[in-house]
């Protein structure tokens, strides 16, 4: 998968369209990614009784899974939306921009 966990990236469709977040979490057999704020739904929390009294239910967002699809990767260098290839080098593969063709596991 050509998109990693700590990556920016910009949602290309659906209810979240133009939404920019971080990459949480990948799952690539499945071919979808985590994204902070993106694909949010409501779960509901009952109420409970406990020792001191009564808890108070609530309802909380969580994000789900987006389709890798759904999502194209933001580089870091040119702060561009680009599709993401790859370079061989003597130290392995390196995921590279394919607009400002530089490489985006860089840390500058």
């Amino acid at each position: 998968m050509k998109i990693h966990k700590g990556d920016r990236i910009v949602v290309l469709s659906g209810k979240d369209k133009g939404v920019q977040g971080e990459v949480l979490q990948c799952a690539p057999k499945v071919g979808k990614v985590l994204v902070e704020g993106v694909g949010l739904i409501r779960k509901h929390i009952k109420a409970e009784k406990d020792k001191k009294g009564v808890k108070v239910g609530q309802r909380i967002e969580l994000p789900t899974f987006v389709n890798v699809s759904k999502v194209k990767l933001i580089c870091p260098l040119c702060k561009k939306a680009t599709r993401v290839g790859y370079e061989v080098a003597k130290e392995g593969k390196k995921r590279v921009c394919k607009k400002c063709k530089k490489n985006i596991d860089d840390k500058e």
